[in-house]
């Protein structure tokens, strides 16, 4: 697939993930690249937590709707009970949200997510995973891996709990393990190389 100019970030966390996605966002610069984040939530929270996290961060973050396009300064969170798509339009990405069976017994999954992310962007695109309980991601993200992107897992001692990211790096899809507090910097050290 051609690499586009743009990079985009494709995020799932579950348990503890609440407070490790504010302290990530809470680090990134305004210019930071286009995101999609799955924090497992149920309906109605996910609007409020992205107004909270708007409100402390550089960046905006809203709650995605279906169609909303993935820029660069904004992150997309995946509302309660629905699976968010990472789609590609030449070389502009936008989200699908859309109804659906649970997937990894969740709604929204982050498998969903990172294999779309997987077919629609490649090796444009950076998948991490971070502190949640179950594999939610892990399978997901070894696609990722294998359509070229760069993936990151939180490590264990600055994760709530290490499921998602261990099942990860079980699965051979993780090429990096970073403690929370080094990931945006990350994101912006790989946003650099596109």
């Amino acid at each position: 697939m051609a690499k586009t100019t743009e990079m985009v970030v494709c995020v799932g966390a579950s348990t503890g993930g609440t407070e490790a996605l504010r302290e990530f966002l809470e680090e990134l610069p305004a210019n930071a690249p286009g995101m999609v984040i799955v924090q497992h939530m149920p309906e109605k929270f996910t609007d409020a937590f992205a107004k909270r996290l708007n409100g402390l961060c550089k960046v905006e973050v809203k709650e995605a709707v279906d169609g909303d396009p993935v820029l660069r300064g904004h992150v997309l969170i995946a509302p309660g009970d629905r699976h968010t798509l990472l789609e590609r339009q030449g070389a502009r990405y936008y989200v699908s949200v859309k109804t659906g069976p649970l997937v990894s017994r969740h709604r929204p999954s982050v498998d969903v997510l990172f294999r779309s992310a997987a077919r629609s962007a490649g090796s444009n695109a950076m998948g991490t995973i971070m502190t949640g309980m179950g594999d939610d991601g892990a399978r997901g993200m070894l696609e990722m891996h294998q359509a070229g992107a760069y993936t990151v897992a939180q490590d264990e001692a600055s994760s709530v709990i290490f499921g998602m990211p261990k099942e990860a790096i079980a699965k051979g899809g993780v090429d990096r393990v970073l403690p929370l507090d080094q990931i945006a910097r990350e994101v912006m050290i790989t946003h650099r190389k596109f």
